[in-house]
């Protein structure tokens, strides 16, 4: 088995050249609906495409049919997003890393949506991120590495009330016993000042987002 799943989402993918460079040769492909898009654009074709496929165009749908790659169609009218199908698929097929792809950007509705469905407590075994390239965001609870470069952005944002900081290393503002709060912004745009970044977690669910600055300038 592959050692991560890709999973591609129909929003935004502001930086194509960005995106193909967080991919591997090994991924698995899966695309969600709309999504089948921006992964034939970049030249992959998916393993499987999940969703009500209402954003697929009849280019794609004759791309996938050549290529005889699987769909999974569901209603309309169902109570999940195309996202949230694709990733149970993922995790149902043993993906234990997971990547989601241009899950951020366009309707704010599903960009919220799309990290809500990050949050579940059943996940937190999962190595599970969305990643365009440009901004990586994943959710942490006890502890936490990102890996980037030197001027790169860290935002620490809690997301379920209050989240107790311990310590945090190789950032510029380093934050040492301290509570963020939901209405407040002391975490947002801190800076990497090492290759990599650690942050240790007391309690709370904490949202990191990486902006890697060579990326958002290129």
């Amino acid at each position: 088995m592959s050692k991560r799943a890709i999973i591609f989402i129909n929003g935004d993918l502001p930086n194509l050249d960005a995106a193909c460079k967080t991919i591997r040769d090994d991924d698995f492909i899966i695309a969600a609906d709309g999504g089948t898009r921006h992964a034939l654009t970049l030249g992959l074709l998916p393993s499987v495409v999940i969703g009500d496929l209402d954003s697929l165009d009849s280019v794609n749908w004759h791309v996938l049919d050549e290529n005889r790659v699987e769909i999974i169609e569901y209603p309309q009218d169902k109570d999940e997003t195309d996202l949230e199908l694709a990733l149970a698929y993922a995790i149902d097929s043993g993906y234990k890393q997971i990547r989601l792809i241009a899950a951020l950007g366009g309707r704010l509705d599903q960009t919220l949506g799309n990290l809500s469905l990050l949050t579940d407590e059943s996940l937190a075994a999962l190595d599970l991120r969305l990643d365009d390239g440009i901004e990586e965001a994943f959710f942490a609870r006890r502890q936490a590495q990102i890996h980037g470069r030197i001027g790169d952005i860290i935002s620490l944002i809690p997301w379920d009330g209050e989240v107790k900081i311990a310590c945090t290393k190789g950032l510029r503002w380093s934050l040492q016993k301290e509570i963020l709060y939901a209405h407040k912004t002391r975490g947002i745009s801190n800076e990497m000042i090492a290759d990599v970044a650690q942050i240790q977690i007391e309690s709370g669910l904490l949202l990191i987002i990486h902006t890697r600055k060579t990326a958002l300038h290129s």
